[in-house]
C-alpha cells in the first residue's frame, strides 16, 4: 500500500537562480540565497516579502539561520563570509575564509562553531566567540568540497561531499577522515544524516544520477536510488516522516519511502532545475530552491499522532516509536490554563509500521495504528497485538467491540476482532467514519448505516471531513471544509420506520436526523461533553457550542488538537505537534447545566445549579439569556449590570430599582424611569428622575401631569445647581418673570436679558440697560454709547407707559387661579390683546371704574351720568390721536433737528462686536 502523504504547495516566489535556502526554526521564514548576489526572506504564512540583503555582485552560494544568535550567515564567490542581524539588518562581521568559492555553511547546533567548504578543497571550523578564529582546518578531499552536514545524533561528527567521487566522515578535533564512503561513479554534489535514532544511516546524490542510503557504522551501501534523468543536486531524510526528498537538475523533486524506499510521488512545479532543498526541524515544511525561483510545500497531516483515552493515558508515535504519558501522575499538581503539563514518558516500544493515526477505542482498552496502507490493533496498556490486516483507515463503532476497516472499494466490519460483514456502498467510497452510526463518504455524498445490518438510514448530500458523535448518540457534528452542522439524531424514529424496510425511500429515513444549527466556521479538532461541543478553530481559538451559543474557552497561541476531556479535572487537554500537552479549565457543571436545559430538564438543571462557582454564574446566566428563559437568568446572574438589565426586560420595577439605588448610577434611574413612565409609574419615575438628577426629563414629567409645585421645586433646585435652560423655562411657565429675568442677568446673558424685559417686563428696561452699557463699555464704549434708556429717550420708546400698565396688569392677572373646567373657555393668548385688556383695568387689577359725572357740553346728560354717545356724522373722518413727540419735551426745534440727524446718520456697522454676544443665541431666542 502506498504512504498516505498530503503535499500542498503553500508559497511560490518568482526570482533569480536559487543556489540555497533555509527555514528559520521558529518563524514562519523561508531564506534564499540567489547567484544575482542578492539573500530574500519571505514569510511563507502571509506570502509577504520580508527583507532583503545586498551582499555583493557575485553568486551567494550558501545562507543559513543561527536563531539563538538573531544572525544570518552567508558564503559567496567572493571567498567572504559575511554575518548579518536579521533583526536590526546590520552586518555584524566580515572575513575572508577561503582561497576559492565558498560551498556550503554549517553551524554547530550548541557550540560556537561555524564550518565552511569550498571549491579550494579544505573545510574550515570558525569560533565566533574567539572573533571568528580559524581553529581547525580539514584536508582530505581530491576536488571541490560540495556540501558539509553535521549528524544530528552525534554532533562532534560531521560528513562532507565532495566532486572526488566520494563521501567522507570527520570528526571535531582529528586531522583526517574518519573513514572514506565510495561507490558513486562521478562526482557527490550533496549528503544527509537519517535523524532517526534506530538507523545509522547516511543518503548522498551525485552526478551520475543515483541517490545512495549509506550504513556509516558498516561503512556500507544499503540501497540505491534510481529514477532521476539528471545530476543529483540535493537529498534530505525528513526530519519527522519516513521519507526520503531527492532533488535533480531534471526539473523533478522525487519522495520516497524511507523504509520501502518505494517511489512515493513525483513532483515538478516547472521551475527549472532543483539546486537546494531545505526541510524544517519542528514543522512539516520543505524549502526547494529553482532556477527560477522557490516553492515552500507541506508534506503530511498537520495534526499530530496522538490519541488519549477517557482515564486520561496518552498514546503517541514518534517515528516509529510508541510513547504513552499519563495525566494521573499529575494529580496534586497545580495545572494552569495554557500552561505545558509536566508529563513522565514511557516508551512502549516500536511500531511495525510508521504510524499515521492513532485512535483509542471508545473504552480504552484498545488502540489502532494505521499506516502504510495498513493497520494493527494493540491492547493500550501493553502495546500487545491484538489483531492487524491492510486498509486505509480504521473507525470504531460506540461500541468498544467493532470496528470498520475501509479498502480501496468496501468496507469490513468486525465484532470482536472477526469479520461479521463486508459493505460494498454503491456509489463508491473515499473515507469512513465511526461513531453511533458508520458514515461513508463517497463523491456523491454521506451516507449513514447501521453496525448491525448495513441498512442505509440516511444519505446526505454533503461532503464531510470530520464526523463527531456525542456520548449518548443522540447528537452529532458534521464538519465541512468551510463550516459545521450539528444534527440531532431520532433512534425512536428510526427504528419505527425499520418496522417496514419496504416502505424506506432510496435516500433513507427522511425523520433520522434533525437540523440544529449551521456554523460559518472551520472545525480541526473536536469532542462532545453532554450536549456542549468542544472545538478548536482554524483561527487557533478553543470555543465550545451549546444551544446556538458559542463561548470562547481561550486564544490559542499556536495550532493545538483536542485530546479529551477530563471530568473529576475540570480540564480539557490539547496536544501540538511536539507531543507538548497543555489544559484548560471548563467546568463540567456548567456543561452539565446547559446540557440539561438543552434537555429541558429544568428540576435536574436547579440541582446542578449549586454546584456552580458564583463567578461561572453569569456566563450561565447569559447562555440562559440567549435560549430565552429571562426569567431563570435573573435568578441566577451575579452580575449586576446583567440582572439590571434583566429585570428591565422583564419589567421587575423593584428588583430594577434596588440595583439602581445600590449602584447609584445616572444612567441605571434614567433606564428605569423610561420603564416607569412606559408602566404609567409616575411616581417611581418622578424619584428615579431626581437620583438621576435629569431635570429635563423631570420638566417633561412635571409639566405634562400639570403639577404646578413640582414645577416650582424643579425650577428652584436646576437653578441651584446652574441648569439654567430648565429654571428658566420653568419660572417662565410659572408665570415668574422677574426670576427669568434675573437668571439672563446673572449668566450675563445681558442682551437676551434686555430684549425679554422689552418684551416681558418693561419696568426694567431702564435697569437692565444699564447693566449692558456697563458691560459693554468695559471693551466698546462706542458701542455701549449707542444704546439708548427709555428714561433718557422715551421718544424712542413708544406706548411704555401702556405697557408698564399692561405689565402690572398681567401680574396681578397671573396670581389669579381658574378652574381647569374653564380650559375650554379661555382665550388662547395668540389670539388676546393684552395692551387693549389692560386699558379696561386697574393697576392692581380691579376694573376701572366710570368717573364723577361733570357738567357737559352736550345738550343733555345720558340717564347714568356718563356723555351720551354721539351721533355719527355723515363722511366724518375719524379724529386720529396725537402723536408723541420724537424727542424729549424739553428741546428746542433747533436741537430736535440736530438730534433726528445724528440718528439718521448713526453708523451701527462701525460699532466693534461685543464679546459676551452670542449672535445664534440672539437669533435663537
Amino acid at each position: 500500500m502506498p504512504l498516505k502523504l498530503d503535499i500542498k504547495k503553500v508559497h511560490t516566489a518568482r526570482s533569480d537562480r536559487v543556489k540555497s535556502c533555509d527555514i528559520h526554526p521558529t518563524e514562519p521564514w523561508m531564506m534564499v540565497s540567489l547567484y544575482n548576489g542578492q539573500v530574500h526572506l519571505w514569510n511563507y504564512e502571509t506570502q509577504q516579502h520580508v527583507k532583503s540583503f545586498e551582499v555583493g555582485e557575485v553568486p551567494v552560494r550558501a545562507a543559513i539561520f543561527v536563531s539563538r544568535k538573531n544572525w544570518i550567515i552567508v558564503g559567496a564567490d567572493d571567498m567572504y563570509v559575511r554575518v548579518y542581524n536579521y533583526n536590526t539588518m546590520e552586518r555584524v562581521h566580515k572575513f575572508e575564509a577561503h582561497s576559492d568559492y565558498l560551498r556550503c555553511l554549517a553551524a554547530h547546533p550548541s557550540q560556537p562553531y561555524l564550518l565552511s567548504s569550498s571549491d579550494d578543497m579544505s573545510i574550515k571550523l570558525w569560533d565566533w566567540d574567539q572573533r571568528w578564529a580559524n581553529i581547525q582546518t580539514f584536508e582530505g578531499h581530491t576536488h571541490y568540497v560540495m556540501q558539509i552536514v553535521i549528524n544530528p545524533k552525534d554532533n562532534n561528527q560531521f560528513a562532507s561531499a565532495s566532486l572526488d567521487r566520494t563521501v567522507k566522515v570527520w570528526q571535531f578535533g582529528a586531522n583526517s577522515p574518519n573513514f572514506t564512503l565510495e561507490g558513486h561513479e562521478k562526482g557527490v554534489n550533496c549528503v544527509d544524516y537519517y535523524c532517526g535514532g534506530d538507523k545509522p544511516y547516511l543518503i548522498s546524490g551525485g552526478d551520475d544520477k543515483l541517490v545512495k542510503i549509506w550504513d556509516y557504522q558498516n561503512k556500507s551501501c544499503v540501497q540505491t536510488l534510481d529514477g532521476h534523468a539528471h545530476n543529483i543536486s540535493s537529498v534530505k531524510f525528513h526530519p519527522a516522516l519516513p521519507i526520503i526528498i531527492t532533488g535533480s537538475e531534471d526539473g523533478t523533486l522525487r519522495v520516497w519511502h524511507a523504509n520501502t524506499y518505494r517511489l512515493e510521488s513525483t513532483l515538478n512545479y516547472g521551475l527549472e532545475r532543483v539546486w537546494n532543498i531545505s526541510c524544517a526541524k519542528s514543522s512539516n515544511h520543505v524549502a526547494i530552491g529553482y532556477d527560477e525561483g522557490s516553492i515552500m510545500i507541506r508534506l503530511g497531516r498537520d495534526e499530530p499522532v496522538m490519541s488519549m483515552d477517557a482515564s486520561g493515558k496518552i498514546l503517541w508515535a514518534k517515528h516509529a516509536e510508541i510513547q504513552q504519558a499519563n495525566l494521573n501522575s499529575t494529580q496534586g499538581a497545580e495545572l494552569k490554563d495554557g500552561e505545558k503539563v509536566p508529563l513522565a514518558v514511557k516508551d512502549m516500544g516500536s511500531s511495525d509500521m510508521y504510524p499515521q493515526i492513532i485512535k483509542h477505542s471508545p473504552n480504552g482498552r484498545f488502540a489502532v495504528v494505521c499506516g502504510d496502507g495498513e493497520y494493527i490493533v494493540y491492547t493500550a496498556m501493553a502495546l500487545r497485538n491484538k489483531a492487524f490486516g491492510s486498509g486505509l483507515e480504521v473507525v470504531w463503532a460506540s461500541d468498544s467491540a467493532m470496528y470498520a476497516v475501509r479498502e480501496l472499494q468496501n468496507v469490513k466490519i468486525f465484532k470482536n476482532f472477526k469479520e461479521k460483514s463486508n459493505l460494498r456502498p454503491e456509489l463508491g467510497v473515499d473515507g469512513i467514519f465511526g461513531g453511533n452510526l458508520l458514515g461513508v463518504r463517497s463523491q456523491h455524498g454521506l451516507a449513514f448505516y447501521d453496525w448491525d445490518d448495513n441498512t442505509l438510514i440516511r444519505r446526505i448530500d454533503i461532503q464531510p471531513k470530520q464526523i463527531i458523535w456525542s456520548e449518548s448518540g443522540e447528537m452529532v457534528c458534521i464538519a465541512t471544509e468551510d463550516s459545521y452542522f450539528v444534527l440531532k439524531y431520532s433512534a425512536e424514529n428510526v427504528a419505527k420506520a425499520l418496522e417496514d424496510k419496504s416502505s424506506i425511500p432510496e435516500d433513507g429515513i427522511e425523520d433520522a436526523f434533525d437540523m440544529v444549527s449551521e456554523t460559518s466556521e472551520v472545525v480541526k479538532t473536536g469532542l462532545w461533553v453532554g450536549d456542549c461541543f468542544i472545538y478548536t478553530n482554524n483561527v487557533n481559538r478553543l470555543n465550545y457550542f451549546v444551544g446556538g451559543e458559542i463561548v470562547t474557552v481561550a486564544h490559542l497561541d499556536k495550532e493545538m488538537y483536542l485530546l479529551g476531556y477530563i471530568a473529576k479535572d475540570n480540564r480539557i487537554y490539547l496536544g501540538d505537534k511536539d507531543h507538548n500537552v497543555v489544559s484548560y479549565q471548563v467546568l463540567l457543571s456548567v456543561l452539565q447545566y446547559q446540557t440539561h436545559v438543552m434537555r429541558k430538564d429544568f428540576h435536574i438543571a436547579d440541582q446542578v445549579l449549586p454546584s456552580i462557582p458564583k463567578e461561572h454564574r453569569t456566563r450561565v446566566a447569559n447562555f440562559l439569556e440567549k435560549q430565552g428563559f429571562k426569567q431563570q437568568a435573573l435568578t441566577v446572574t451575579t452580575d449586576p449590570e446583567h440582572k439590571f438589565e434583566l429585570a428591565l426586560q422583564l419589567g421587575e420595577l423593584k428588583t430594577a430599582y434596588q440595583i439602581a439605588k445600590d449602584g447609584d448610577s445616572q444612567q441605571k434611574w434614567k433606564q428605569l424611569a423610561d420603564l416607569a413612565i412606559r408602566r404609567s409609574e409616575f411616581g417611581l419615575a418622578q424619584d428615579c428622575l431626581e437620583h438621576a438628577q435629569d431635570y429635563a426629563g423631570l420638566l417633561l414629567l412635571s409639566t405634562a401631569s400639570g403639577r404646578a409645585s413640582v414645577v416650582g421645586k424643579l425650577a428652584a433646585i436646576s437653578e441651584k445647581n446652574g441648569v439654567n435652560n430648565v429654571s428658566f423655562y420653568s419660572y417662565f411657565l410659572l408665570g415668574k418673570l422677574d426670576e427669568c429675568l434675573e437668571i439672563l442677568i446673572n449668566t450675563d446673558r445681558l442682551p437676551e436679558a434686555a430684549f425679554f424685559a422689552r418684551t416681558y417686563l418693561p419696568s426694567q428696561i431702564s435697569r437692565v440697560v444699564q447693566l449692558w452699557k456697563e458691560s459693554l463699555g468695559k471693551t466698546n464704549k462706542k458701542a455701549a454709547d449707542a444704546l439708548a434708556d427709555p428714561t433718557q429717550y422715551e421718544n424712542l420708546f413708544p406706548n411704555l407707559n401702556q405697557a408698564i400698565h399692561a405689565e402690572k396688569y398681567l401680574q396681578v392677572q397671573s396670581r389669579k387661579t381658574r378652574p381647569a373646567q374653564e380650559y375650554p373657555l379661555a382665550t388662547p393668548n395668540w389670539q388676546r390683546d393684552i395692551m387693549e385688556e389692560a386699558k379696561s383695568f386697574n393697576e392692581d387689577g380691579s376694573e376701572l371704574r366710570a368717573p364723577t359725572p361733570v357738567k357737559s357740553r352736550s345738550p343733555s346728560p345720558s340717564p347714568r351720568g356718563t356723555p351720551s354717545p354721539r351721533p355719527p356724522v355723515e363722511d366724518e373722518q375719524p379724529v386720529e390721536p396725537e402723536k408723541p413727540s420724537p424727542v424729549p419735551q424739553d428741546l428746542d426745534a433747533a436741537d430736535e433737528e440736530a438730534l433726528e440727524d445724528d440718528l439718521n446718520n448713526l453708523n451701527l456697522d462701525s460699532v466693534e462686536p461685543h464679546d459676551d454676544i452670542d449672535e445664534s443665541e440672539l437669533l435663537s431666542d
